[in-house]
């Protein structure tokens, strides 16, 4: 058995550099990779390239690189809940690419799977799929949609053993999976990492012939972007 385990997120990191491309798990701020984004800031490399979900919020998650002008291009579905991501989209500081959420999600199986592209109908007669190849299968357009290249994945789970198996936990069960193994080189952090063995085999949602490098995460927040109660009554 191959031991994927690191000693921290700093040898987990090696071989990060300017301009490369990365993906990062987590949908909002649930799942998302914290210490692998907290090393990042603090190697600040410059150009980068991040595929995910969102961009987190103004002072966390991938929001703490945007603050630090660390990336060059987003590749996201949804830019909703961060005010300096918007700022710099719209002041064109910030190269981006907005993509249907269930094709970002694809795109990042299909380089997980080692399919070179995909089909997908969504996005079809819109500036979505301009300047695309289209074609029709069975009376229905799609739009063809490139695998992503990236260099590193950095993903989160909640357990996670010496070989690089993955269990994830709730909503934390998002673009996780699929990026796992979609990069040349995927990086796992988790809250609790066991010896091999320790995991139920029917458990396991990533197996670890998808993960090269596993750490023990600490001192996880798990913020909330909005807090929605009902009122008393």
């Amino acid at each position: 058995m191959i031991n994927k385990k690191v000693a921290n997120v700093a040898i987990a990191l090696d071989g990060v550099s300017d301009n490369m491309t990365f993906m990062l798990g987590g949908f909002g701020l649930s799942g998302i990779p914290e210490n692998a984004i907290a090393e990042l800031v603090k190697l600040n490399i410059k150009g980068l390239t991040c595929i995910s979900n969102n961009a987190g919020v103004d002072d966390f998650g991938l929001g703490l690189l945007l603050q630090q002008k660390q990336v060059k291009k987003m590749i996201s579905s949804y830019v909703g809940e961060n005010d300096e991501f918007e700022r710099q989209m719209l002041s064109g500081e910030l190269d981006v690419e907005l993509i249907p959420q269930g094709t970002l999600a694809e795109r990042c199986r299909a380089a997980q799977a080692g399919f070179p592209a995909i089909y997908t109908p969504a996005g079809y007669g819109t500036e979505v799929a301009e300047g695309k190849e289209t074609r029709e299968f069975d009376g229905k357009m799609y739009v063809l949609e490139h695998a992503f290249k990236a260099d590193f994945a950095f993903v989160k789970a909640w357990k996670g053993d010496a070989a690089g198996n993955l269990i994830f936990k709730g909503t934390a069960r998002n673009f996780n999976p699929n990026m796992c193994g979609g990069a040349k080189i995927t990086v796992a952090e988790v809250e609790e990492l066991v010896p091999v063995g320790d995991l139920d085999p029917n458990q396991i949602h990533i197996p670890g012939i998808f993960v090269q490098r596993i750490f023990q995460g600490e001192i996880y927040q798990k913020r909330i972007e909005q807090r929605t109660v009902r009122q008393r009554s």
